[in-house]
């Protein structure tokens, strides 16, 4: 009989025997929020600028979730501007701005970020909470893990290629109904 140990995939599980998965958690406090009126999705180790998704995010926090997602469509089809106040370096004027005077089509990060807020969005479907009163009260985005690549080149040196991946948080929270007083 075969011992288990001289199996050739015991090698490779022997190498796994300390790794642990990623315990993801998320940038805002959890004990500040309501957990019965709020919903979270997000995305992780997206390839995406993180500099761009970091503009998008704070141009749709504080939105009604409605008046983020046709933004972001709008972004996409290059219709409206993002405002770019931290990484704007080069970046060129833009009309229709409010409180910045440089801005671009983030269209990929646009994309993602639209997808992670559709997430929170079923969340809270799945929670019960009436989607025209959800507000962004939380969006964010950060650089995740760097993919190292390298490229070869002529007498045995190479070039890097890094890609840094971005990591895209979203926090939805119902409004309370207002109630018009005649």
């Amino acid at each position: 009989m075969e011992n288990h140990i001289n199996h050739p995939t015991a090698v490779h599980l022997q190498s796994w025997r300390g790794y642990r998965l990623p315990d993801w958690g998320y940038s805002i406090i959890e004990e500040e929020l309501d957990t019965e009126k709020t919903a979270k999705a997000s995305g992780r180790e997206i390839r995406v600028s993180h500099k761009s998704a970091r503009e998008v995010c704070r141009a749709i926090k504080g939105m009604m979730l409605t008046q983020a997602k046709h933004y972001l469509k709008d972004v996409m089809a290059k219709r409206k501007a993002v405002p770019f106040t931290r990484f704007n370096k080069e970046v060129g004027h833009r009309h229709g701005l409010e409180k910045a005077f440089a801005g671009r089509y983030p269209v990929k990060s646009a994309k993602h970020v639209l997808k992670v807020l559709e997430g929170a969005e079923s969340n809270a479907e799945y929670k019960g909470l009436f989607t025209e009163r959800l507000q962004i009260i939380h969006a964010s985005a950060y650089p995740g893990m760097k993919i190292k690549r390298y490229m070869s080149r002529a007498f045995g040196r190479s070039t890097p290629k890094f890609r840094t991946l971005c990591h895209i948080e979203i926090v939805l929270e119902e409004q309370p109904e207002i109630e018009e007083e005649f």
